[in-house]
């Protein structure tokens, strides 16, 4: 479990099926075009078993107090050899969204990725026309990479999509204290 200010993450399980799959039926708007969140039993079923542990891990956000069901975040295509990488996935639900629920989330998943799991990069494929994915990404420490042109296949059709990259030293980078300025004069 990863307990954050407002939010805690944790491995999604089978118990937390009927919950997902109402608010994820509530934010089919919000969704629409830009990620996949399932919206049936059969659906969650298969979501679920992807996430071995190894190729992919998932996990639910709740928000600390009420337990209130906020989003998920996946790392998901997790190569081993040569190098150590993942690719990362996450969105909001309608009821929570806008809150920056996800986005805390996902900078705990991300220091999960590098210190519990040890990868050394993660990758994250955002649809340009997705403003509040870039700003989570952004405020990740993520930094653009490539725009591939129909990189990813939603809702049966292929997207643009921009690839943003963070690397495990640039994470450890990003938290080290920073030493004091002077302004010059």
């Amino acid at each position: 479990m990863l307990v954050g200010t407002r939010v805690t993450v944790r491995p999604v399980a089978a118990e937390d099926g009927a919950a997902f799959v109402v608010l994820a039926r509530q934010s089919l708007r919000l969704h629409r075009h830009l990620i996949y969140a399932p919206t049936t039993a059969t659906e969650f079923g298969r979501y679920l078993a992807r996430f071995d542990g190894v190729a992919a891990v998932g996990f639910v956000v709740r928000l600390n107090g009420s337990g209130e069901l906020a989003g998920l975040v996946n790392i998901n295509d997790i190569t081993w050899t040569p190098e150590r990488r993942g690719f990362l996935g996450f969105g909001g639900f309608a009821a929570t969204s806008g809150h920056g629920y996800v986005g805390e989330a996902v900078r705990l998943v991300v220091r999960y990725a590098f210190e519990d799991l040890g990868l050394d990069r993660l990758e994250a494929d955002v649809q340009p026309v997705n403003a509040a994915s870039r700003k989570v990404v952004e405020r990740a420490g993520f930094r653009l990479l490539a725009s591939p042109p129909k990189a990813i296949r939603i809702d049966g059709e292929w997207r643009d999509h921009e690839r943003w990259v963070l690397t495990a030293e640039d994470a450890r980078a990003a938290e080290r204290p920073q030493p004091e300025t002077t302004p010059d004069r």
